[in-house]
């Protein structure tokens, strides 16, 4: 066993990310380890923890932690981040990324950004999930304060990877996402947990979002969430099919094609630097 394991930080609009390529051989990830990682304090800081394995199906396996040690479906900042390591070793700009929710495509653009294409939405109760039954996901009967006075309520839910609530406000700074995230986050509605964010529509062509990342809390950018908002906007007649959206890190397009349901995203990465893990950290798995 080696004495180090070399890691990739990489980071989406300011979504970061410690990237490990296993490609040569399965690591063991537990959730402590997870943890210490993504650690700020303590260990190299993360949102998520990105495992590259071997894939029979696509260009590469990429597996998902939360940084509270949460295995998830789907990362879509840590798409585009994946997609440009594969393409630039294939030498060629056009990969497959399979993940636990799908097999997705990505396409490393000229000017250097990377448009991934996220898959289908799924909008039926179970398929979110929610726990109890909801014949239209648009908007639900979920608040937030007063029963005759909520601060927020009426939210669209959505599955683009993994569950979202958005809530469509008129200030998206108004509000404390950081004291009722997690509330809602955990709340019994939601199963397995939910991303929270708050919408505003600045044009028909724009989104302005923040969001609560379940397992990672107040983000810089989460790039389902912004596919999950131009959705969800889009099912409400707020705005058009290939919107800007602004989170708090920078810009994403969010296309929702029309011919095939299919949700293309545009956006940029960036390589902040490489170094190495102890291996005790992610012992090998045994062949």
């Amino acid at each position: 066993m080696t004495d180090s394991i070399p890691f990739r930080k990489m980071n989406g609009l300011g979504n970061d990310f410690v990237v490990v390529d296993a490609r040569d051989g399965l690591l063991g990830v537990t959730q402590d380890a997870v943890r210490a990682i993504a650690d700020r304090k303590e260990g190299v800081g993360c949102d998520q923890l990105i495992l590259l394995e071997a894939s029979d199906n696509a260009d590469v396996f990429m597996r998902i932690w939360n940084a509270d040690g949460g295995e998830v479906g789907a990362c879509g900042n840590a798409t585009r981040c994946v997609a440009a390591i594969v393409a630039a070793e294939k030498g060629h700009p056009q990969v497959s990324i399979e993940t636990d929710s799908a097999i997705l495509g990505a396409l490393v653009n000229a000017d250097g950004s990377v448009t991934a294409d996220m898959g289908t939405p799924r909008f039926n109760w179970d398929e979110i999930p929610l726990s109890e039954p909801f014949h239209n996901t648009r908007r639900i009967e979920l608040q937030v304060g007063p029963i005759d006075d909520p601060v927020l309520h009426s939210p669209s839910v959505v599955n683009v990877g993994n569950p979202h609530c958005l809530f469509f406000v008129e200030d998206a700074e108004a509000y404390d996402l950081a004291r009722f995230g997690p509330m809602l986050e955990h709340h019994p509605l939601f199963p397995e947990r939910a991303n929270i964010s708050l919408v505003q529509v600045l044009a028909p062509d724009a989104l302005k979002v923040r969001t609560w990342e379940r397992g990672a809390g107040l983000t810089r950018a989460c790039g389902t969430a912004a596919c999950a908002a131009a959705v969800a906007a889009v099912r409400l007649k707020l705005a058009g099919r290939k919107p800007k959206v602004t989170l708090p890190g920078g810009d994403l397009i969010v296309e929702w094609r029309e011919s095939d349901d299919h949700i293309l995203m545009t956006g940029p990465y960036a390589l902040d630097y490489e170094g190495t893990l102890p291996a005790a950290l992610l012992q090998p798995v045994p062949v």
